[in-house]
């Protein structure tokens, strides 16, 4: 059974080059866990400075450094939750590559200066990183470009508008054909590679990472199955539960597990959308919003720990007296 050794922290850059510390796992087989939004995630960057042509994805390259240099042999490297659109651009400048300009210039931070990329050096790139396996977890398919890629699915939620979409779009295309120039190979298209604002075409072109789904990986490493022997009741949760979330989100992945142990399973989730039907025949079988009744967000995200509480609270109570009644 692998188990977490440590959480250790290195103090890096955030989206917006501050200075942020971020935590990362290591495993006692020597694999290090880093979760890109810890140090380049989207809670980082104040609502009323979202720009995601300038974010920089620099803190997450920084992290796996800090793992490279504590002798890691396999990195597994969590998408989501991203403050940036680079294409993974930050990251890859933290390891020693260098994207050059036409005037042979090292490009600033952010994804709309990859649209002055004229040619990718790799001859910096950290060595290190040959003998390591890397792994992504990953929840989504998007391509890197176009109506399904990362900048115009995930573009607008950084704080792009439809201009800077477009404008983030054609850099993340020139990125593409650059980087098949250098590597041989155009990786723009697989699935995947659109998550995280294009961390995952960075991941997959010039780190050679394996994508799996997060759960399929989480379970693994946790033992899910093996632990769930014996239970009576799985009980997970997502920020928003609705039709998506049968798209490879956690909780369907946890309820198919469950179905295999037949063990039920309940959700608790942040809100509570359409698509509960569906989410039953998945194996869902009831879910939960923590909202008290009408709320704001900022008010609902001030006041989730306390909530979760009071609901999972009520839901043990629930549960308690149900198996007296049988």
């Amino acid at each position: 059974q692998h188990r977490v050794h440590r959480a250790l922290a290195a103090v890096g850059h955030g989206p917006l080059e501050q200075p942020v510390k971020a935590h990362w796992g290591w495993l006692d087989d020597a694999t290090a866990v880093i979760e890109m939004a810890a140090a380049s995630g989207l809670h980082w960057v104040p609502e009323g400075l979202r720009d995601a042509t300038r974010t920089t994805s620099r803190g997450t390259g920084e992290l796996i450094r800090a793992a490279l240099d504590a002798g890691a042999k396999k990195i597994i490297i969590g998408l989501g939750g991203s403050a940036t659109n680079d294409g993974g651009l930050g990251l890859l400048q933290a390891l020693g590559v260098s994207f050059l300009d036409g005037r042979d210039k090292e490009l600033g931070a952010g994804g709309a200066r990859l649209a002055e990329l004229e040619r990718i050096d790799l001859s910096g790139l950290d060595p290190r990183l040959a003998g390591v396996e890397v792994e992504v977890a990953a929840d989504v398919n998007n391509p890197l470009c176009g109506p399904h890629g990362a900048s115009a699915v995930f573009g607008p939620q950084k704080g792009a508008n439809p201009a800077q979409v477009q404008q983030l779009d054609a850099a993340l295309k020139r990125y593409a054909e650059v980087a098949a120039l250098a590597l041989g190979q155009d990786h723009s298209l697989f699935p995947g590679v659109g998550a995280a604002g294009g961390l995952g075409f960075a991941c997959r072109a010039f780190l050679k990472a394996r994508f799996r789904p997060g759960i399929e990986l989480i379970a693994e490493l946790s033992e899910l199955e093996p632990a769930l022997a014996g239970a009576s009741l799985v009980i997970t949760g997502e920020g928003r539960l609705d039709g998506q979330s049968l798209h490879g989100k956690t909780p369907v992945g946890v309820a198919h597990v469950a179905r295999r142990a037949g063990v039920p399973v309940i959700a608790l989730a942040g809100s509570v959308g359409d698509g509960l039907a569906e989410l039953r025949e998945a194996g869902i079988e009831a879910a939960f919003s923590l909202a008290p009744g009408p709320i704001t967000l900022a008010d609902a995200c001030a006041r989730a720990a306390q909530e979760l509480e009071n609901r999972a609270e009520a839901l043990a109570r629930f549960w308690s007296l149900a198996q007296g009644a049988r």
